[in-house]
């Protein structure tokens, strides 16, 4: 990190240990209760580049012994030397020896099975994915599982195509696999390994 990385690098929690704790309570909610929108306290200045909440995110859960890959917008952003900064993490160049992953919009998600799956007896450590997405109104997928009354609609805008599709093969290495933070600029929802995702039943309407 050069002297001009840190001329430009903006704070992080406006109170170290009320805002870590919050954004914290705000991650742990979101996995126990998957697919629930819940609003991130933006208790902290943040980077221009990446959504609000996924920095946010990032801030609470990173210290100097996590590894992070950034996607291409993010690494030749301020988001890199910010999270370095205020974390101490180690920032690499491959995110298949990544403990965490940040994907900006617009940017490619690595391949869920590209990612670290943890093993039967450590299933702990493997890839956390931060993905930042925008919320849509309807329900593209209907996810059902622990924490998940039922069933519950998401829709989400930024993932690629083949993702449900990849979450398949990912749920199905329980207890294995990948978890994931769907971030918008403002809200989390959680993607735990354990969470089933299906297509959601077409709306059928009555004609007149």
């Amino acid at each position: 990190m050069n002297a001009t990385d840190l001329q430009h690098i903006v704070g992080g929690f406006e109170h170290e240990a009320f805002g870590s704790q919050a954004a914290f309570r705000a991650a742990m909610n979101a996995l126990s209760y998957p697919g629930r929108w819940a609003a991130m306290p933006m208790q902290a200045e943040r980077p221009r580049q990446g959504h609000g909440a996924a920095a946010v995110l990032l801030l609470a859960l990173l210290d100097a012994d996590c590894t992070v890959w950034l996607s291409p917008k993010l690494a030749a952003s301020d988001a890199a030397p910010w999270l370095r900064f205020h974390t101490g993490c180690q920032l690499v160049a491959e995110a298949g020896a990544a403990q965490f992953v940040w994907v900006a919009r617009g940017d490619a998600m690595p391949a869920l099975a590209r990612l670290v799956g943890g093993s039967d007896n450590q299933p702990d450590h493997s890839t956390t994915c931060v993905l930042d997405v925008l919320a849509q109104d309807g329900g593209a997928w209907t996810l059902s599982g622990p924490g998940i009354p039922g069933t519950a609609d998401l829709s989400v805008d930024g993932l690629p195509g083949d993702f449900a599709a990849q979450w398949v093969d990912n749920h199905a290495a329980f207890p294995r696999g990948v978890d994931v933070f769907l971030c918008t600029p403002s809200h989390v929802a959680g993607l735990p390994r354990t969470t089933r995702i299906g297509a959601a039943a077409p709306q059928h309407t009555e004609e007149a």
